[in-house]
């Protein structure tokens, strides 16, 4: 649960110098911007006498859609113009899907909050007027499924190996009116759960993949908010924010991700748990054509005064955790799959 004791109401807050106004940077898709009042909503509820300006702007990722994502050749496709307009002080804070972030930051940029995740899993989504049946199993072979993940392509060919995964690429809108168009090429797509619900589409999801089939990416589900390390008031006023839980489990997963030197040009996937006073994380790293793949997990006793650990204890513990799981992957040949995965897929850029 949110740190709701570490809260400043509103008008504590005007009276410690806290600015009347804070913009916050958002991606422009209708998506983003869905995310971003979501965050903006909550922060009014603490701060009802602050002002939320919304700055839209369009990243490198929503730009260039002529090409997969792993062929555009660097990490930071949806945050970068975001990051810049933070550094110039052009905004106070920016709303990401923690997914996006590369686990490096620039300096002076922090991760200052990790929001409640929702559904972390991939959907099959079908054509609307495609009577496929209920789940991928029941796609018939050679069916084209769109989706721009390797880490998708790696773990679904693995496992339905008739299939044929082709790119799609731009927001969620337009990946939904590609499919649905008459003359489409695809015949379903996999897509991130928590999107599709946040947009309002659950009735499109055909089938929740489970996780035996399809484990998720790094941050999957959940938002989060950057800043500058240095601005002191805003990183306090968003402290509440945090979710403990989701916070320990995403951490852990992006320490993993960051050990292994994943990116988006790299199949990781992972899938984190709390329960019975322990954190579990599984994580695993495929070949491109998932013929191969080093899977292992890390289970650990969470302390006894886990619900009220703070912020900082929580980063420790899932930073820890992630970088165990890194190194029993890397000392069971994982190394060479993410090198080979790399290879390839810097010949394609």
């Amino acid at each position: 649960s949110p740190y709701g004791h570490m809260a400043e109401k509103g008008s504590a807050a005007a009276a410690a110098g806290v600015p009347t106004v804070i913009r916050v940077g958002s991606r422009a898709s209708e998506l983003a911007l869905i995310q971003t009042r979501t965050i903006i909503a909550e922060l009014h509820s603490l701060y009802p006498s602050i002002v939320f300006d919304v700055v839209t702007m369009k990243t490198i990722g929503d730009l260039v859609l002529d090409r997969p994502l792993q062929n555009i050749g660097q990490t930071n496709l949806f945050t970068k113009e975001l990051e810049a307009a933070l550094a110039a002080k052009q905004v106070d804070l920016i709303v990401h899907s923690l997914k996006d972030m590369p686990t490096a930051l620039p300096p002076g940029m922090s991760l200052s909050v990790i929001y409640k995740r929702d559904n972390p899993t991939d959907a099959l989504v079908v054509r609307a007027n495609h009577h496929a049946g209920r789940s991928i199993a029941d796609l018939p072979p050679g069916s084209v499924i769109g989706t721009s993940s390797v880490r998708r392509v790696a773990q679904l060919r693995r496992a339905y190996p008739s299939l044929v995964f082709k790119t799609v690429r731009g927001n969620l809108n337009t990946r939904l009116h590609k499919l649905d168009e008459e003359a489409s090429e695809y015949d379903a797509l996999v897509l991130a759960t928590a999107g599709l619900v946040r947009m309002g589409w659950r009735d499109r999801i055909v089938q929740e993949l489970d996780l035996e089939t399809c484990m998720y990416a790094v941050g999957q589900g959940a938002l989060a908010i950057e800043t500058r390390s240095d601005d002191d008031v805003v990183n306090r006023l968003l402290r509440p924010l945090n979710d403990r839980d989701t916070l320990v489990c995403c951490v852990a997963e992006r320490s993993l991700l960051r050990m292994l030197e994943g990116g988006c040009s790299v199949p990781v996937a992972v899938h984190s748990s709390l329960g019975e006073g322990q954190l579990h994380l599984r994580g695993a790293v495929f070949s491109l054509d998932g013929s191969q793949t080093v899977q292992d997990a890390v289970t650990v006793k969470l302390p006894d005064n886990f619900g009220a650990s703070g912020i900082e204890e929580c980063w420790l513990l899932g930073d820890k955790v992630g970088v165990e799981l890194a190194q029993l992957l890397l000392s069971r040949g994982a190394g060479s799959i993410l090198q080979e995965a790399k290879r390839l897929s810097n010949q394609t850029q």
